[in-house]
């Protein structure tokens, strides 16, 4: 400071030589003198120019003003100089001290926007299938030369620290996301922020460092987005490996139902053809028809397999006709006898013309598929009540009847290839792949499949088909 009022001391002290040899007029000099303030003021701040104003007002009065070399002061000029120097010093100090502020936070911004472009861009180029925390921590702790950095992730349930954390604020990004609000402390320079992603928060940031609140939020949004991304990463990523093994489970299906359909058309031939032959006592004829009738359901279920599989690869392509809906029903209820003394069926077609364009053999599956599931679900002594309408451009098929419920959270997840519902594991035996063909051959014509299940209405399962269905191309 004493340098900076040297430096004043010694200008002024030039320019009043000069003035003095020169003999230039005292308005001329104090202005030039009042330049010297706002120069001082600038340069240097408001207590230099003060004592440059204190002096130059001194000089004015020995130099300038009369009488000559001496301070008595004849009149009230030299005050108002004094106060015009003075007020003149702190305005423009003040200016300039705003000036430098302004200046300094504008550099501040700007460097903060710098680091976040870097922390942007590095940010893509994270191993999104590693963990984002220690990435993220790390990347922050360096790009922003943080003294300290924690960040807390909601989907691992995990938190990761660098830099040095004071005792006792291991867990400082958890407690900041379990109180869901951000804390700022300017005493130790410690800012918290939730990340939220989407509709809800993902973790939560806590640094330690000279930053600014803006800066500061900006970060928080690209912490956020970062998690946001691993975490859609790996969603897709287990979808691709469940996609992938879908399509290894059918085709070593595909290839097991293959290899079944040889050795199980030769059982059920020579089932049939000892029944044939007769000469058989009653215990071993019952254990042939057992025999055939086995062979007769697993070459069913292989069909029903290979189908799935075609229809899965798209390769089953519909041979379309129009199919006569009452026709088709008769002739599956003829192809599998009913029980009489367990369940009666009931068939109700408003229009007995009622037809459909539609692959015959798909068609038939579904129905099949719909008539044995309320056959082994049913409880003895109920019907089973199959009906068919038109309804404006689509013709809607139900099969009903009464015995085990299907759960709400069930009922679109049994349409999945080997779900079957907690409730009919034990009510029935089967293998899951029924259903979920019947979806398959349904979106293949264009159509739908529901169910809907009560305790007192019963169970009632859907098909909806256009009337002019076509395959999907």
């Amino acid at each position: 400071m004493w340098a900076e009022c040297l430096t004043g001391c010694a200008v002024l002290a030039l320019l009043t030589y000069g003035g003095f040899v020169l003999q230039i007029n005292l308005l001329t000099i104090s202005l030039l003198y009042l330049l010297v303030v706002l120069a001082v003021a600038s340069f240097f701040g408001f207590w230099q120019a003060s004592f440059a104003s204190l002096l130059s007002v001194l000089l004015l009065d020995y130099y300038f003003e009369p009488p000559l070399f001496s301070f008595e002061v004849a009149n009230s000029g030299i005050f108002v100089a004094l106060v015009t120097f003075e007020l003149t010093a702190l305005t423009i100090s003040r200016l300039h001290g705003r000036e430098i502020r302004v200046a300094k936070e504008a550099d501040t911004h700007r460097a903060g926007m710098e680091q976040l472009y870097e922390l942007s861009r590095s940010s893509l180029l994270l191993d999104l299938r590693q963990p984002p925390g220690p990435q993220l921590a790390t990347l922050i702790h360096r790009v922003f030369d943080l003294s300290a950095v924690a960040l807390y992730d909601l989907n691992l349930s995990r938190q990761d620290r660098m830099g040095d954390w004071d005792a006792g604020e291991e867990d400082l990004a958890k407690e900041c996301y379990l109180r869901n609000a951000p804390l700022d402390d300017s005493g130790t320079l410690t800012w918290q922020r939730v990340l939220r992603a989407g509709p809800g928060p993902v973790g939560a940031l806590a640094v330690r460092g000279n930053l600014s609140s803006l800066v500061v939020d900006a970060l928080a949004s690209l912490a956020a987005i970062a998690i946001d991304r691993y975490q859609w990463f790996e969603k897709e990523e287990r979808a691709e490996i469940a996609k992938k093994n879908e399509q290894l489970r059918a085709t070593v299906l595909d290839a097991l139902a293959h290899e079944l359909k040889t050795p199980l058309t030769a059982v059920q031939t020579a089932s049939s053809g000892l029944l044939e032959l007769g000469g058989l006592t009653e215990p071993q004829c019952n254990l042939v028809s057992l025999i055939n009738g086995e062979a007769i359901r697993l070459n069913e279920l292989c069909t029903r397999l290979l189908k799935a599989a075609k229809l899965d690869a798209k390769q089953a392509g519909l041979e379309t006709t129009d199919v006569n809906v009452h026709d088709l029903i008769s002739e599956i209820l003829a192809g599998h006898p009913t029980e009489p003394e367990r369940n009666s069926i009931q068939i109700e077609v408003e229009d007995p013309s009622l037809a459909v364009c539609a692959d015959r053999g798909l068609l038939a599956m579904i129905l099949a598929q719909y008539v044995d599931n309320a056959r082994k679900y049913s409880a003895a002594g109920t019907p089973i009540a199959i009906a068919a309408r038109a309804s404006h451009s689509e013709v809607l098929i139900s099969v009903h009847n009464f015995g085990s419920t299907i759960r709400i959270e069930d009922r679109e997840r049994i349409f999945e290839r080997f779900y079957r519902s907690p409730g009919s594991k034990d009510a029935a035996p089967g293998t899951g792949i029924g259903l979920s063909v019947v979806r398959k051959a349904a979106e293949a014509h264009h159509g739908h499949v529901w169910v809907i299940s009560d305790d007192k209405e019963g169970t009632t399962f859907f098909l909806s088909l256009p009337m002019d269905a076509r395959r999907t191309q």
